[in-house]
């Protein structure tokens, strides 16, 4: 799929913009001055395939920790902050790889400068983030405004000759998200983060995610993206992978299909199906693995699988590419099904 090509920025070694590939991003919920806790959650997310961190920068003391941090993860580092160019400063000197910020919420000039020339002599681009919940007063509650408001954080770094910009335009309303980005897209050159903000828990925000960003991706809007979820930020991870397989976009993320069931199953098959599910959402392998509940037609309707089982009485048939390879009882389905799947 061809992406809409954007202005490439770098965050440390990582591209944004300028390719086919949407780089998958997180948050911590951790309190960044708390070192250890930031760390083990960073290292976590990035082995489950988050690219690009964020944590939040609410003083002092968060904007002095990236330091330490930084110095015990690998992928790079972004600065949340709000209002307070100090803090700004303070990350930049620190060794973050990116700032998050509204040039617009900082009324000092020559703070905003400061700000623009650090960034320029590390290398370190700024990501403007809109949301529609959090607008400035004088703008009305509607898309254009959102594209107006970006506008108008551009043009003091513009005039400052900063273009390592990145943007974002999100809502908690998933139809407010398409009608924005796709306005952005056609208004800026710049790379867009692509989430819908406060989107709820597990479920819904994968549904809100998926009709919002699921959309935009299939119209080559995005180079990076965020599942927004009130949960553990391993869970958007794992979202944000499934999508983008999903569209397209990763082959390196493992794909389950699985039946519904109905009263024709005759073996215990949903304990196996959540089994397999934890899994292959750590396995970085480009692979189908079906889990289907009868032998009827379980090999015929997943025939594009890799490999897959279909349930017996008390037992499963093993398949590759719809070829019947042999029976497996039931208590070692799982064990069975791992051991073929690591030799492929």
């Amino acid at each position: 799929m061809n992406r809409i090509q954007t202005r490439p920025i770098y965050v440390k070694d990582v591209q944004i913009g300028g390719q086919n590939k949407v780089v998958i991003q997180s948050m911590t919920n951790t309190k960044t001055k708390d070192v250890e806790a930031t760390v083990e959650q960073i290292n976590k997310l990035e082995e489950a395939g988050c690219e690009i961190i964020r944590v939040a920068i609410l003083d002092m003391e968060d904007a002095k920790a990236v330091k330490q941090i930084k110095e015990r993860i690998n992928i790079p580092l972004v600065s949340d902050i709000h209002f307070n160019p100090d803090f700004a400063l303070e990350a930049i000197r620190s060794g973050t790889d990116k700032i998050r910020l509204n040039p617009g919420n900082i009324e000092r000039e020559d703070k905003i400068k400061e700000i623009v020339a650090a960034c320029k002599e590390r290398k370190i681009p700024i990501r403007i983030g809109i949301n529609a919940g959090s607008l400035n007063k004088k703008y009305s509650h509607s898309c254009e405004a959102m594209i107006e408001s970006a506008k108008d954080h551009l043009s003091i770094l513009e005039a400052l000759d900063f273009h390592d910009v990145c943007l974002s335009f999100k809502s908690s309303d998933p139809l407010e998200c398409i009608e924005a980005y796709r306005l952005a897209a056609e208004t800026f050159p710049y790379p867009l983060h692509l989430g819908v903000t406060e989107a709820g828990g597990l479920l819904d925000s994968t549904i809100k995610s998926s009709l919002a960003l699921g959309n935009l991706l299939l119209d080559g809007i995005g180079d990076t993206i965020r599942i927004s979820i009130s949960d553990d930020p391993i869970e958007e991870v794992k979202v944000a992978r499934k999508l983008l397989r999903a569209c397209g976009l990763k082959r390196d993320v493992a794909n389950l299909i699985s039946c519904p069931t109905c009263g024709r199953i005759q073996y215990d098959m949903l304990p196996i199906v959540r089994q397999m599910e934890e899994y292959l959402n750590s396995l970085n392998k480009d692979i189908s693995v079906a889990i289907m509940g009868c032998p009827v037609n379980g090999p015929q309707e997943a025939s594009r699988a890799d490999i897959g089982v279909a349930g017996g009485k008390d037992q499963a048939i093993l398949f590759k590419k719809g070829q019947i390879i042999r029976t497996i009882p039931q208590d070692q389905i799982v064990s069975q099904l791992i051991e073929e799947i690591e030799k492929m």
